[in-house]
């Protein structure tokens, strides 16, 4: 079996477990769970898991990304990530306010159906992923997010969301115990 094979098998059971934890959260949490503030965010725990899901949602673009700048001059792709850098601020600015509406448009129901969805899409886009193209790699904007790195690949990329996920799980103050 080869490593990117191995590597494909760890994301799908990592891909699987946080839809597993999602919607043990969604479902284990009432209506004062879901609007109690997080610790160490300004969100709700609402709202956090609507990020956490957005973390799952926007793998299919940065994938997209990926495929056009992996196969560009390393130059190309470090301009694109320094431009990126250059707006933090506003990234920030949408990164805050995107779950505060996002939670709120969705619900409970809505997160865990759209978590759902995603995590199949990944999970067929990850299956047809080519051997050739596990290891494209791109620059990242590293200030947007302290999972990106310099430069990831797209097995990097797939792993990205669960690390998110896992980090902000972590912020949640839900009555679950064992988180």
């Amino acid at each position: 079996m080869s490593a990117s094979s191995l590597d494909r098998q760890a994301i799908h059971e990592e891909l699987e477990q946080a839809r597993t934890a999602f919607h043990r959260l969604l479902d284990e949490a009432n209506e004062a769970d879901l609007r109690r503030l997080t610790e160490g965010t300004r969100w709700t725990n609402q709202q956090l898991l609507f990020h956490m899901l957005f973390g799952y949602i926007l793998i299919r673009p940065l994938l997209i990304l990926l495929r056009i700048f992996g196969r560009l001059p390393r130059g190309v792709g470090r301009g694109f990530a320094r431009l990126l850098n250059a707006g933090t601020k506003a990234f920030d600015v949408v990164n805050y306010l995107g779950p505060v509406g996002g939670a709120r448009v969705l619900g409970r129901r809505g997160m865990g159906t759209a978590f759902d969805r995603v995590v199949e899409f990944l999970h067929r886009r990850l299956g047809a992923e080519r051997e050739a193209d596990f290891a494209l790699a791109m620059p990242y904007p590293t200030r947007w997010d302290p999972f990106f790195r310099d430069v990831m690949t797209v097995a990097d990329l797939y792993r990205y969301a669960t690390r998110h996920f896992d980090f902000h799980r972590a912020q949640l103050t839900l009555a679950d115990e064992d988180r």
